[in-house]
């Protein structure tokens, strides 16, 4: 008998990474294990993370601390992509310029890439669970600010330029419920309780911090 169960769906950015991103600094790995153990008892059906080497590591660090079992999948859907590159008539006037800055340097190739990876993520990982017997599923997402971003803006059904602006900080974990029948639900976004003060905000601007 085909079920539709509701999907959790846990986002993390990777933990702090070394300058020239080839892994995690000491912050990074103890963001990482602190999210780990915050996330014990959590019935995860898969573990997935991007390809690059600081996401892969805080996958990890994490799955390390997770009961036995659990399914660790590399994915290119979680990967660090611009996942749209708006047009200017998409953006407000009075911030299209500096969002334009900030994406100058994506090539028209990387834009197409992101496009068509961003829609396999939101395919991949978003909407109901649909499967004979299919019970709640809970799946956990180890990525990018860019991706986090792409699927919080899809949840709460925003223009697709509307993922710019919105930030994560290092091993913050951000979940979305997606219940049959119902508008998808951000339950928890950029939450940090799990680290101390001194690894709190890594990676995100100089902004006030709370």
């Amino acid at each position: 008998m085909t079920t539709i169960a509701t999907r959790y769906l846990h986002l993390v950015r990777h933990g702090e990474a070394t300058p020239d991103e080839s892994g995690l600094t000491g912050n990074g790995r103890r963001q990482a294990a602190l999210l780990g153990r915050r996330l014990r008892g959590v019935p995860f059906a898969a573990v997935h993370h991007g390809p690059l080497p600081r996401a892969e590591e805080t996958a990890r660090l994490i799955h390390a601390e997770l009961a036995d079992g659990i399914p660790l999948h590399r994915t290119e859907p979680a990967g660090d992509y611009v996942p749209h590159f708006p047009r200017r008539d998409e953006l407000p006037p009075e911030s299209a310029d500096f969002f334009l800055r900030f994406l100058e340097g994506t090539t028209p190739e990387e834009q197409e890439q992101g496009a068509a990876l961003a829609r396999r993520a939101l395919d991949r990982f978003t909407g109901p669970v649909e499967g004979e017997g299919e019970e709640d599923r809970h799946e956990l997402v180890v990525t990018h600010n860019f991706l986090v971003a792409w699927l919080v803006r899809d949840a709460m059904h925003a223009p697709a330029w509307r993922w710019l602006g919105l930030h994560h900080a290092n091993a913050a974990l951000t979940v979305i419920r997606y219940a049959p029948g119902r508008p998808a639900t951000v339950l928890l976004s950029n939450d940090m309780r799990h680290l101390p003060a001194d690894l709190r905000w890594t990676g995100f601007p100089p902004e006030p911090h709370i």
